[in-house]
């Protein structure tokens, strides 16, 4: 079945339930992992919430008729929770403990950019069109803005520079788990596979905690209410709700579509975190919104145009 007749089975209203799924629940999980790394440790936090989330993805998958997965998924999935899991939300967990959730989502949002960047360096990559190009230089520009030193800039605000370089980190292992993921071989049942990254994922994360002392500090009582809550929502919402939406969306509607959530989610951070978290919002921050999601767009729109270019002339040259 083509993905024409498949989005052609769901309907605009199921579409778009799910669009406002990961709009909002995806956006809001930043100042979830906000309240949650107040009081709890990130790395075994993040650990324990793939640990839940993953093991429930699997047994349902598994109860459900799924075959056990073969060596190579598994290790296809191991290499895509490491970095989409480890390496990007291990990373946003720790770094918010030093930068508000509305910036953490601004910078994660720069991932098309360093898929852009890879992907032209990758064997087999495809060249960046002039407009790509622009996109990533005004992605970075905006960058530069939001973590670069004031006194250069010339616009109050500063970032914490430590933070910002490990949510810059966490993007770029999430661009480099996407992009393999495009050519992983991965079981046919996309849940199943979710459910075995996020159970590799969340033992690189558990053993990420051990090794910076996190045990330690793992006392139950000293944990807040807000944190609970915000762990809970975690595993959920963002594990449960968010994925599954996700998954079900890139089977259900125009890629185009699905891939609008990159410039949704940081606008709803920023959003929930100033109202609900007291958050400041500066000009700096605003002007450094504007350049990097503009830049996201560009760069995502003139990408679908490309795919969908290079899909006509091999349907045409096939008939």
């Amino acid at each position: 079945m083509n993905n024409n007749s498949k989005q052609g089975e769901a309907s605009s209203a199921a579409i778009w339930s799910g669009m406002i799924a990961i709009y909002i629940v995806w956006g809001s999980t930043y100042l979830a992992i906000r309240f949650a790394v107040e009081t709890m440790p990130p790395f075994l936090t993040a650990g324990f919430r793939f640990l839940i989330a993953g093991s429930v993805l699997y047994l349902f998958r598994r109860l459900r008729g799924d075959k056990a997965p073969r060596r190579i998924e598994w290790r296809s999935a191991a290499i895509v929770g490491l970095f989409l899991l480890v390496g990007g939300n291990g990373g946003v967990m720790w770094a918010e403990q030093r930068v508000i959730s509305g910036i953490a989502a601004l910078l994660i949002a720069s991932v098309p950019l360093w898929i852009a960047l890879l992907d032209t360096l990758r064997p087999g990559g495809r060249r960046p069109t002039g407009w790509v190009i622009l996109g990533v230089f005004i992605g970075l520009i905006g960058i530069f803005i939001l973590i670069g030193p004031s006194q250069l800039i010339g616009i109050h605000g500063q970032v914490d520079l430590v933070g910002a370089l490990v949510l810059l980190f966490a993007a770029f292992s999430w661009a480099v788990g996407s992009l393999y993921n495009r050519e992983a071989i991965l079981p046919d049942s996309a849940l199943l596979g979710t459910g075995m990254e996020m159970l590799v994922g969340s033992l690189g994360l558990l053993f990420l905690g051990t090794v910076s002392g996190e045990w330690s500090q793992m006392d139950l009582s000293s944990f807040s209410p807000e944190s609970w809550m915000g762990f809970a929502y975690l595993v959920v919402f963002g594990s449960w709700v968010g994925f599954a939406s996700y998954i079900w969306l890139l089977r259900a509607a125009p890629t185009m579509l699905v891939s609008t959530y990159a410039y949704v989610n940081p606008l709803v951070a920023i959003i929930l975190g100033n109202l609900l978290a007291g958050e400041e919002l500066n000009s700096r921050i605003i002007l450094a919104t504007v350049l990097i999601l503009s830049s996201v767009v560009l760069i995502t729109v003139t990408n679908g145009m490309n795919s969908r270019r290079k899909q006509v002339q091999t349907a045409t040259s096939n008939d």
